[in-house]
């Protein structure tokens, strides 16, 4: 991922309610888990213990993250009087007679299955700056040849 993050505003918060459940919530309910834990005895076997103590792990590590993207951020708000897309647009386009909605975000907000797309990914990027009626043609990660006309743009 890259060292400098383009977040949306919605983004931005997402990640500051995600940070303060992980900080307060998660991370008790964690120190819980390793409490009974140590409470079964010897630790050196203690599956339930080790199983807490990984998802600790990957708890605090989840929480840096968060807390590097924050600190590292810049927060993009779309232009609402623009004609083009940017970060933020929500892009409905044909593709070859399938309609599909993007909204164009940046790479540590992407969600495929949400339709968020990442500025820098191959459809993001070709989208970006691009006016509705536009017929566009990009590569995909797979080589494949994408073909995309925009029939819409919402800010």
């Amino acid at each position: 991922m890259a060292d400098n993050y383009i977040l949306t505003p919605e983004g931005k918060q997402q990640l500051e309610e995600e940070l303060h459940y992980l900080e307060t919530e998660k991370r008790a309910e964690v120190g819980e888990r390793i409490k009974v834990a140590r409470e079964f005895g010897d630790i050196s076997e203690n599956s339930e213990y080790d199983d807490a103590k990984n998802e600790q792990g990957m708890l605090e590590a989840r929480i840096a993250e968060i807390t590097r993207i924050l600190g590292e951020a810049t927060v993009v708000a779309t232009p609402k009087r623009s004609n083009s897309v940017h970060i933020g647009s929500t892009v409905t386009v044909d593709m070859g007679g399938r309609e599909r909605v993007f909204t164009i975000v940046g790479a540590a907000e992407a969600d495929s299955h949400a339709g968020k797309i990442s500025n820098e990914s191959p459809v993001g990027a070709a989208l970006l700056a691009h006016k509705k009626g536009d017929e566009i043609e990009t590569t995909g990660p797979t080589g494949r040849v994408i073909k995309m006309k925009i029939v819409n743009i919402e800010h």
